[in-house]
C-alpha cells in the first residue's frame, strides 16, 4: 500500500506544477491615485503565490496623468507575464497601462486609445505636460516592441496615420480589427473564458482579486472630484460651528470629512503617518493660542494643518486649488453668518470679556448726586468760576452758572451732571 502512494505521489507532484494559476486583477472605473495601492497590493499578492500569468481586465474612460505614470512604473518592475484584456474600454490613461503590458487582447467592440492629457477645466494641457506625456506614451509602446507612432498619434493629433484615415486634428482610437492589424493586439475575444481557451490554459486556476471595501472607499476618496468636496464640507462644518452654541450636527460633518480624507489618502498610499502628526500639530498649537500671547502658536498651526492636507494629496498643485476652493467656501459662509444673519463666533465667548460699564448695565463711573437739585446753600469760596459750597453742613465741589460769585453769597444747586453740580447765584 505504501510503495503504491509513493509510485502516484511523482505523477500527483507533475498534475499539480502543469496546473497553472492566473490572476485576473480589474482596472475599472477612473484611474486615480488610489487604483495605484490596489494594483501594488494585487500584484505582490499574485508574485507571492507564483503565478504563471496576470491578467488585467481594462475598462476605464482614463483618468489622472500622474497616477498612470505610477501605475506604468509597476507594471513594468512585474516579472511575471502580463496580458490587457481590454473589456470593453481603455481610453487616454487606460490605453497608457495597456500599452505596459506584454500582450494585448481586446474584446469585439473594444476601443483604446484618445489619450490626449487635458487639465481639469478640459481643455489642452501646456507644452510641459504634453511633452512629459508624448515621451511616456512613445517609452510605454516601445517597451513591449510596438510602434510607438501609433502611441503618439492617440495623444497627439498632429500626428497623422494615412492607412487608418487619421488626419491632423484627430486622435487615434483603434478598434478590435485595427489594433490587431498594426500590431497593438495579439487578438479578439468574447470574454475572459475565450482568452483562457485561446491561451490553451482555460483548465488554469484563475484567481480574480476584488478590491476590499477601504480600497473603494479609498479610490472613492482619492477621486479628484471628491477631494475639494470633502474639503469643503469639513471648512464649512467647522465654520458652522464656531458660530453655534455647544457641538452639533455641523461641527460633527466637519470633522468626518477631515477623519475621511485622510484616512482615504492614508489607505491608497499617499499620506503617511507623519502628515497626521503634523495635522495633529497644528490643531494643538491652535488650542495653545487660547492660553499664549502673540499669535505665534495660532500662526504655526495653521500652517501646519495646510501642510499636512497638501501633503497628504500626493500632488500638491491639485491639492492647492481643492484647499483654495475649501477656503473661499469657509470666507463666504463667514460673511453670509456676519454680515446677513449677524452671527458672532461662540466658540470666544467663555474667553472674551463681553460686560460693559455702561448706565444700563448698572454701572457708573461716581454717585450721580440728583438728590441735591433745588437745594440752598452758601458759597464758602468764592466761585471762578469753581469753587467750594455749604449745604446742610456738607462741603461741595461746585461751579457757578454764569460768572464769578462771591464767598458768603446764597446760591441754588441747579444741575448735576456726575460729579459736576451747577449752581445759581440767588443773593
Amino acid at each position: 500500500m505504501f510503495l503504491g502512494f509513493s509510485f502516484l505521489q511523482p505523477l500527483i507532484s507533475s498534475a499539480e506544477k502543469e496546473k497553472k494559476e492566473v490572476y485576473v486583477i480589474p482596472i475599472h472605473e477612473e484611474v486615480e491615485k488610489g487604483l495605484h495601492a490596489f494594483l501594488k497590493r494585487a500584484i505582490n499578492d499574485a508574485e507571492a503565490n507564483n503565478a504563471e500569468l496576470i491578467i488585467f481586465d481594462i475598462d476605464t474612460p482614463g483618468g489622472l496623468v500622474d497616477a498612470a505614470g505610477d501605475i506604468g512604473q509597476l507594471l513594468d518592475g512585474i516579472e511575471t507575464k502580463t496580458i490587457a484584456l481590454v473589456n470593453n474600454h481603455a481610453l487616454s490613461a487606460g490605453a497608457f497601462i495597456a500599452l505596459h503590458a506584454e500582450e494585448i487582447y481586446m474584446v469585439p467592440n473594444g476601443q483604446m486609445g484618445a489619450a490626449a492629457v487635458i487639465d481639469q477645466a478640459g481643455n489642452a494641457a501646456d507644452k510641459k505636460a504634453q511633452s512629459y506625456w508624448l515621451s511616456a506614451m512613445k517609452s510605454a509602446a516601445e517597451s513591449n516592441g510596438r510602434d510607438p507612432q501609433y502611441a503618439l498619434a492617440m495623444a497627439d493629433e498632429t500626428v497623422e496615420i494615412k492607412e487608418l484615415g487619421i488626419d491632423k486634428g484627430e486622435l487615434l482610437t483603434l478598434g478590435s480589427k485595427e489594433a490587431k492589424e498594426i500590431g497593438y493586439s495579439e487578438g479578439t475575444v468574447k470574454n475572459l473564458d475565450e482568452l483562457l481557451q485561446s491561451l490553451n490554459i482555460d483548465k488554469a486556476s484563475v484567481k480574480e482579486v476584488d478590491e476590499t471595501f477601504a480600497e473603494k472607499l479609498a479610490r472613492f476618496i482619492t477621486n479628484p472630484i471628491v477631494v475639494p468636496i470633502l474639503l469643503s464640507l469639513a471648512s464649512l462644518g467647522l465654520i458652522v460651528e464656531l458660530y453655534s452654541p455647544g457641538f452639533g450636527i455641523a461641527g460633527s460633518i466637519g470633522l468626518a470629512s477631515l477623519l475621511l480624507f485622510f484616512y482615504g489618502h492614508l489607505v491608497a498610499g499617499l499620506a503617511g503617518y507623519e502628515t497626521i502628526i503634523l495635522f495633529i500639530i497644528g490643531v494643538l498649537l491652535i488650542v495653545a493660542e487660547f492660553f499664549l500671547p502673540g499669535g505665534i502658536a495660532g500662526a504655526l498651526g495653521i500652517i501646519g494643518i495646510l501642510a499636512s492636507i497638501l501633503l497628504a494629496g500626493g500632488n500638491v498643485v491639485q491639492m492647492g486649488i481643492s484647499l483654495l476652493i475649501a477656503l473661499l467656501i469657509a470666507v463666504i459662509a463667514m460673511i453670509i453668518f456676519v454680515k446677513v444673519f449677524g452671527k458672532r463666533m461662540k466658540i470666544f465667548n467663555k474667553i472674551i470679556l463681553k460686560d460693559s460699564t455702561s448706565t444700563e448695565s448698572g454701572y457708573v463711573s461716581n454717585a450721580n448726586r440728583l438728590e441735591l437739585i433745588g437745594k440752598i446753600g452758601v458759597t464758602k469760596t468764592a466761585l471762578r468760576p469753581s469753587g467750594t459750597i455749604i449745604v446742610e453742613d456738607e462741603r461741595i465741589d461746585a461751579v457757578s452758572e454764569g460768572g464769578f460769585i462771591q464767598a458768603d453769597q446764597k446760591v441754588k444747586i441747579v444741575k448735576v451732571e456726575g460729579s459736576r453740580i451747577v449752581v445759581r447765584d440767588i443773593s
